[in-house]
């Protein structure tokens, strides 16, 4: 039986406890009033550096998403973007030196390159054509990334997943046929897993070689399933449902066959976009909450039991 892990925040450092000691008489007492909420963060996104000591993640600044850079023990924060446009889906590369990213404004959604130590933002993909969540191959020689889907929501439009050679930026077409996303290389290169949308409400999570062929979906569910991410060792893929009718999004674990498949922990809100650890001990992911739980997103990690 798995056990249920520890779930920690990730981003917003040390948790605070207080205790309010009183005589009988005030502690019945009726309270003067209610407390509200009055801050909250906007974190989501996280990718992890190779070497598994930071993480990049999208963070809410002045109205705009930009790129953080955040030690794992929380010594160093660092703003990696400034510009004026949104910057969503960062993927730290396999070399470390680099981070993709999708940069948005109005009227593009194009996918950049800019160095992990900061620097110049470097476009890839041209206009005319908006593309969505990037992901590295395990040889840091291409790109996986996927047209847009949401371009007129919430009904979904058909998407290809596309493959780019990052020295030569040729691209090809690797996935096809219907609303395909979320692209992620296992980590030998021969296997891709995404998210493939069965009508306009069944998300799914499929396999595909590295050709694109041979596709075969793992969950066969009827809830909404996405966001795969596969473990360092490639023994098993992360990925975040609203099954188990709570009406939130959480994060399982399962085989690549699609066997086995485990509630990762226990949350309330939606849990998406899971991300491993180099060492494949912890998932981390965003956690976006309600209103009535105090609203906005922040980044947590749960431990893998047996990893």
């Amino acid at each position: 039986m798995l056990s249920l892990p520890v779930i920690r925040p990730a981003v917003l450092g040390t948790a605070f406890a207080a205790c309010v000691c009183a005589g009988p008489a005030f502690a019945q007492s009726a309270a003067l009033g209610r407390a509200r909420q009055v801050t909250r963060s906007e974190n989501y996104d996280p990718s992890l550096a190779p070497d598994g000591r930071s993480m990049v993640y999208i963070s809410a600044v002045g109205g705009r998403e930009q790129l953080m850079v955040r030690s794992l023990d929380g010594r160093s924060l660092r703003q990696l973007t400034t510009d004026a446009a949104d910057h969503e889906d960062p993927a730290w590369s396999p070399t470390g030196d680099t981070v993709a990213f999708v940069t948005l404004t109005s009227t593009e959604a194009r996918i950049a390159l800019i160095p992990a130590a900061g620097g110049a933002v470097e476009v890839l993909t041209p206009p005319g054509e908006r593309v969505i969540h990037p992901s590295w191959s395990p040889d840091g020689r291409r790109l996986a990334y996927c047209t847009d889907d949401d371009l007129a929501p919430p009904r979904k439009n058909p998407s290809v997943i596309k493959v780019m050679d990052v020295a030569s930026r040729e691209v090809r077409v690797l996935i096809s046929g219907g609303v395909n996303t979320y692209p992620a290389w296992s980590p030998d290169g021969r296997m891709m897993a995404f998210r493939r949308m069965l009508g306009q409400s069944n998300s799914e999570v499929f396999i595909a070689d590295s050709g694109g062929g041979h596709a075969r979906n793992l969950t066969n569910s009827s809830a909404f399933d996405g966001w795969p991410a596969w473990s360092p060792d490639g023994r098993r893929i992360a990925f975040a449902s609203n099954r188990g009718g709570t009406g939130d999004y959480r994060i399982f674990i399962m085989q690549p066959d699609g066997s086995d498949v485990r509630l990762l922990a226990r949350t309330k809100g939606r849990a998406t976009s899971p991300k491993w650890s180099r060492d494949g001990r912890t998932v981390y992911f965003p956690l976006c909450r309600s209103e009535e739980d105090g609203g906005g997103c922040e980044i947590f990690a749960a431990d893998v039991p047996g990893a």
